[in-house]
């Protein structure tokens, strides 16, 4: 008999829209960063009056302990989704269940409980440009008033883990564009978390620098027991760390499943993506 496995994450007919002037996470906060306007997937979700729906009825399992990765082409609500189980934001309805709790409807007093739980690795990293590495990567130790021999000694092994040991001392601009990232992750896996969840890790980086983050990321789950989220449209990377895929388009969850039933799919929509070809269903403006 096959056995039932653990989740530690679970979406329950989850919608999510924004006032219709609001880009979505992938490619709206991008193109503001950078002043320009960016192609996006042409939205064909149902619009209420005033707002544009993002993400429509999703509804998914996280199994426990292992790594699964979201994909999609810019703009179909990747980032979103992973600030949905963050609690950054708040769904408009349906239900976002963290190791059994319900965050939907929690203050930020009882997210805050939930979050101690979870590690987030930003996109572009977030470290603190006027603090030290050391404070970045203790900064959540910090928070929660561990004392400071203690923040210094989970700081040395986390550096330890991510293969940068001996630069507690140096600033963020003194890093490299892949060093960044591992402190980010660094920072991340402080506290201990149950949950990590990652924001295109290997974003901006060469191929030497993402397979470096790719192994990492595969062999910190496999060192902490740790459940992973990562989303990325990079598919190289999503096919050789994901033991488990999901696909978005158009707010929807189009294919699911483990990476060879992926790469075997005869959807029109994930054939597209898998083969980067411009003419498809995909359409963007």
């Amino acid at each position: 008999m096959e056995s039932v496995i653990e989740s530690m994450i679970e979406l329950r007919q989850v919608t999510y829209s924004v006032p219709t002037d609001e880009e979505d996470g992938d490619a709206g906060r991008n193109g503001a960063r950078k002043g320009a306007r960016r192609k996006r997937v042409v939205p064909k979700l149902r619009h209420k009056p005033g707002r544009r729906t993002i993400l429509e009825d999703v509804s998914f399992v996280v199994p426990e302990r292992r790594l699964t990765c979201i994909m999609g082409v810019s703009g179909s609500g990747k980032t979103t989704l992973l600030r949905l189980m963050a609690g950054l934001l708040r769904p408009d309805s349906g239900q976002i269940l963290i190791d059994g709790q319900n965050i939907v409807g929690m203050n930020e007093w009882q997210l805050n409980q939930v979050r101690r739980k979870m590690g987030f690795v930003f996109q572009y990293g977030a470290l603190f440009d006027s603090l030290t590495i050391a404070e970045n990567v203790g900064f959540g130790l910090i928070q929660q008033r561990r004392p400071w021999a203690e923040v210094m000694a989970v700081v040395a092994q986390r550096l330890q883990d991510v293969g940068l040991p001996d630069i507690e001392e140096r600033l963020p601009s003194e890093l490299s564009g892949g060093m960044r990232k591992r402190v980010a992750m660094a920072r991340a896996l402080a506290t201990s978390p149950k949950v990590v969840l990652y924001d295109e890790p290997t974003s901006g980086l060469d191929p030497v620098m993402a397979r470096v983050i790719d192994d990492l990321i595969v062999n910190l789950r496999d060192q902490g027991g740790t459940t992973n989220v990562v989303v990325s449209h990079h598919l190289t990377s999503i096919l050789r760390i994901a033991d488990h895929i999901l696909m978005l388009h158009d707010g929807r969850i189009v294919i699911e499943g483990p990476p060879a039933e992926v790469r075997q799919s005869d959807s029109p929509i994930v054939r597209q993506f898998l083969e980067g070809r411009a003419d498809g269903p995909i359409t963007v403006v």
